[in-house]
C-alpha cells in the first residue's frame, strides 16, 4: 500500500526530522511518548486559556495522570478492557502514539479557540493547531471539531460564528494535501470488521471508577448550576462521546474508539469538582475572606495531587504503607509493559533467534536476490518483542527483503488475501480479519497464493509446516537458522504474462465491500485464477454480468459472484529484466499487445509508460497491455493530489493573512485583553468576579 495515504503523517515526519539530529531509535522513543508527556500541559493550557481561574487549570493537569494510567476493567482471561482504544499509556504502548499526540493537540486547540472567541485573537494559531491535530490522528480531530461546536454554543454570536468557521475552514485547507486524497481514496481501504462493543454500562460506568465517576457527576452538576463555561464544555463533550459509543452502528468507525474521549472528560470533570471544592474550602477557612487566593493556591493542587497519587500510586505499588489504597490493579502492568517496549529487541531472551533470522535473510538477499518474504505466524513470535517483529525485514536488510505483512491492516484491499494465505501457511495463524473463509494448514494451497501475490520467499518453523514445505516441488530450501528454514518459491515473479484476457465485470459494486466479495470468491476458487476479473478494461476484453449468490465470506446482504464467463486466449509474452523500487516497476517484453499481470496492489496513482493501463483486477492487482518492448509503472500524482496541494497552498496564504490581523471585533469586548492579577498582586477594586476559583458564568466575561 502507498505509505501515509491512509495513516497520519505528522508523527512520522517529526520522527524522521529528529533522526537527523539524534539516533533514529532514540527519536522513535521520544516521539512515541510525546503525547502522554504533553497531555497534562495541554489540559492545563485548555483550562487556563478557556478562562478557568486558579486552581482549575492545575486540577485538570493533575487529573490527566490517573486518566493516562487507567486501563479499564478486568476481563475474562486476566486482560484489561482499555488497552488499545487510544489516549492512555496502555494504548500508546500498544502503538496508538499518533492518537495520543493528536489528543494532546486537540485540547490545546480547544483552549486557543476558546481564548480567541473571548478576545478576537489567535485565529491563525487555532487553525494551525487544528491542522496538526488532523495530521496526527482523525479521531481526536473529530473530538476537537465537536468541542469547537460546543464552545461556540456557549459563546453565541454571528461574529463568533464567522470567527470559528474561518478557523475550521483554514485548518481544513492547510491539511487538504493529505485529507483530500485520504477521503477520495477510501474505497481503496480495507474493513477489518470490528465488532461493536455492547456492554454499555460496564464500559461507561466501570466499578473501579466509581469514585471518579461520583466526582465527575458533582463537577458536571456544579458546572451547569454555577454556569461554568469550561465545565459545561466538558459536560457536552462527555455526553456526545457517550452517545456515540452507544448509538454508533457497526462499521468502519469502531464504537470503542469513542471511549477515550468519554474517560478523559470524566477525569477532567472530576478535576473540576476538586477545584470547586478547593475554592469553597479556601473561602470557608481563609484568614482574610477577601483574599482567598493564597488558600486556594495551597489547597487546590494538594487535593487533586493526593487524589491522583492514591488512584495511580496504589496499583503501581509506590505508596508508603500508611497511605490509603484502592482495589484496582488496572495500572499494575504498565511499568513492565513500558520496560518490555523500550528495552529494545536486543533486550529480549529470544533476540539470538531473531537476529539469526534477520542475518539469514540478509544473506539470502545477497546470494539469491531481493524479494518479498512471507513467514509462518504464531503468537509466540511476541517473544521477539512483538509478533510483528518480522515486519522489519525491509529495515534490517536495507529494503532488499520485503515484508508481505504491514502494520496498517486497513490501508490496503490486498489485506484479506494475505491473511487467507497466512492461514494456509501457518500451524497457528492469527486470522485477525472477521468473516473470511479461512482454511487450516495447507502449504500446497498456500504456495499457489504466494505465486499469485508475488512472494519470493517462505519462512517456516513448525514441524508440520516444514514437512509439507519439503514435499512441495515449487519450494526450494535455501537457508536455515535454528528452527527456521527459508524456501524460495518458484513461479512467484513480480510480473507474469497472462494466457487469457481478463473479464470485465458489468453491474458490479466497485466499492470496497462489493469488490472484496468478488475478490474473495475468485481467490477461493483455484480453477478461476487463470482468468482475472477486471473492474474496467479495453473494449476488446470480454464482459460478464455480476449476479447475487451465496458469498464465500458468509456476510448477509453483500453476496456477489460471477456466472459463466467467456474465455479469450492470447499468446503470452515473455517477460524479462524485472526491476522494482519504492515507487517504480519496470520490465521488458518480447511482444506487444498481450496483457501482463503486475503483482502489486492496485492504486489510482499508478501510471504506465510503454503500456496501456493499469487496470484493477482480482484480487487487488494490476494488468497492463504493453505498447512497447520496455514498460515502466511509476507511482505519480493524480488530479486529486494536485487539488489537495493547491488547497493547502491557499490555506498557507490565508494563515499568513490571519496572522497579520490584530484582532476580530466582536462588538462586545474591551479594546485590550484583560490581564489577571499576578500571584503577589492585589486585584483591582472592585473585581469580585476575579476571585472566582474557576470561571465566570456563561454570560460574556474575559474569563470564560
Amino acid at each position: 500500500f502507498p505509505a501515509y495515504v491512509f495513516y497520519f503523517p505528522a508523527p512520522a515526519l517529526l520522527l524522521a526530522l529528529l533522526s537527523f539530529v539524534i539516533p533514529y531509535g532514540i527519536a522513535f522513543k521520544l516521539v512515541t511518548v510525546l503525547g502522554i508527556l504533553s497531555l497534562p500541559v495541554s489540559a492545563w493550557a485548555f483550562g487556563r486559556l478557556s478562562g478557568m481561574r486558579f486552581p482549575g487549570p492545575a486540577m485538570l493537569a493533575v487529573m490527566t495522570v490517573p486518566f493516562l494510567f487507567y486501563s479499564g476493567f478486568a476481563q475474562e482471561g486476566g486482560s484489561w478492557s482499555y488497552t488499545i482504544y487510544g489516549g492512555n499509556i496502555a494504548s500508546t504502548l500498544a502503538g496508538e502514539f499518533s492518537f495520543s499526540i493528536s489528543l494532546s493537540l486537540a485540547l490545546l486547540f480547544l483552549g486557543v479557540l476558546a481564548r480567541g472567541l473571548d478576545t478576537g485573537r489567535h485565529q491563525a494559531l487555532a487553525a494551525v493547531l487544528l491542522t496538526l491535530t488532523g495530521l496526527c490522528h482523525i479521531l481526536p480531530t473529530i473530538f476537537a471539531l465537536v468541542g469547537a461546536g460546543v464552545i461556540l454554543l456557549l459563546r453565541p454570536g454571528v461574529a463568533r460564528l464567522k470567527f470559528t468557521v474561518t478557523v475550521l475552514a483554514v485548518g481544513g485547507l492547510l491539511a487538504a494535501f493529505w485529507v483530500l486524497p485520504f477521503y477520495m481514496r477510501l474505497p481503496y481501504t480495507n474493513n477489518m470488521g470490528w465488532e461493536k462493543l455492547t456492554q454499555y454500562q460496564k464500559n461507561l460506568f466501570p466499578s473501579n471508577l466509581r469514585w471518579i465517576l461520583a466526582l465527575a457527576a458533582a463537577g458536571a452538576v456544579g458546572s451547569l448550576f454555577l454556569r461554568r463555561r469550561t465545565g459545561a464544555v466538558l459536560v457536552g463533550l462527555a455526553a456526545i462521546s457517550g452517545a456515540v459509543f452507544v448509538l454508533a452502528p457497526p462499521g468502519r468507525l469502531w464504537n470503542a474508539r469513542a471511549l477515550p474521549f468519554w474517560y478523559l472528560c470524566v477525569f477532567l470533570l472530576a478535576g473540576v469538582a476538586l477545584a470547586e471544592a478547593a475554592g469553597l474550602l479556601a473561602r470557608l477557612f481563609a484568614d482574610d475572606p477577601d483574599r482567598p487566593d493564597r488558600r486556594i493556591e495551597l489547597a487546590g493542587p494538594a487535593v487533586a495531587a493526593r487524589a491522583a497519587w492514591i488512584y495511580v500510586g496504589s496499583p503501581l505499588g509506590v505508596l508508603p504503607s500508611w497511605a490509603p489504597t484502592v482495589s484496582s490493579s488496572a495500572s499494575a502492568f504498565i511499568p513492565s509493559w513500558a520496560e518490555w517496549n523500550y528495552s529494545g529487541y536486543e533486550g529480549k531472551t529470544k533476540y539470538p533467534e531473531y537476529k539469526g533470522v534477520i542475518d539469514m535473510m540478509e544473506r539470502v538477499g545477497r546470494t539469491n536476490g531481493c524479494g518479498r518474504a512471507h513467514w509462518e505466524y504464531e503468537s509466540g513470535l511476541n517473544d521477539f518483542g512483538t509478533p510483528m517483529a518480522l515486519m522489519l525485514l525491509p529495515y534490517w536488510t536495507d529494503q532488499c527483503i520485503g515484508s508481505m505483512e504491514g502494520l496498517y491492516f486497513e490501508s490496503s484491499p490486498t489485506v484479506p488475501y494475505h491473511f487467507l494465505s497466512a492461514a494456509k501457511l501457518s500451524k497457528a495463524p492469527s486470522n485477525p480479519q472477521r468473516d473470511l473463509p479461512y482454511r487450516s494448514l495447507d502449504v500446497d494451497a498456500g504456495v499457489r497464493d504466494l505465486q499469485l501475490l508475488g512472494a519470493r520467499y517462505y519462512l517456516a518453523f513448525s514441524p508440520e509446516a516444514l514437512a509439507q514445505a519439503r514435499s512441495n516441488p515449487a519450494l526450494r530450501p535455501i537457508a536455515q537458522s535454528g528452527r527456521w528454514q527459508v524456501f524460495e518459491v518458484a513461479g512467484s515473479e513480480l510480473v507474469t504474462p497472462l494466457s487469457y484476457k481478463p473479464v470485465v465485470l458489468q453491474g458490479a459494486d466497485k466499492g470496497h465491500e462489493g469488490w472484496m466479495e468478488l475478490g474473495v470468491n475468485w481467490f477461493s476458487d483455484p480453477g478461476r485464477r487463470d482468468v482475472p476479473f477486471a473492474a474496467s478494461g479495453p473494449k476488446d476484453w470480454p464482459r460478464a454480468t455480476v449476479t447475487e449468490v451465496k458469498s464465500a465470506t458468509g456476510r448477509v446482504g453483500s453476496h456477489v459472484a460471477v456466472g459463466a464467463t467467456p474465455l479469450e486466449t492470447v499468446t503470452p509474452a515473455q517477460v524479462r529484466n524485472i526491476r522494482e523500487s519504492d515507487d517504480r516497476i519496470s520490465f521488458d517484453v518480447d511482444r506487444v499487445g498481450s496483457p501482463v499481470l503486475v503483482k502489486a496492489s492496485y492504486f489510482p496513482n499508478w501510471k504506465a509508460s510503454g503500456a496501456k493501463g493499469p487496470w484493477r483486477v482480482t484480487p487487488n492487482l494490476m494488468v497492463v497491455v504493453p505498447t512497447s518492448r520496455h514498460v515502466t509503472l511509476h507511482y505519480g500524482y493524480t488530479p486529486v493530489d494536485i487539488a489537495g496541494w493547491l488547497l493547502t497552498i491557499t490555506g498557507v496564504s490565508l494563515v499568513a493573512f490571519l496572522a497579520g490581523r490584530r484582532r476580530v471585533d466582536f462588538g462586545d469586548e474591551p479594546d485590550e485583553e484583560p490581564r489577571a492579577p499576578a500571584e503577589d498582586e492585589a486585584p483591582d477594586e472592585p473585581a469580585p468576579e476575579r476571585l472566582d476559583p474557576l470561571a465566570a458564568p456563561f454570560s460574556r466575561s474575559p474569563v470564560g
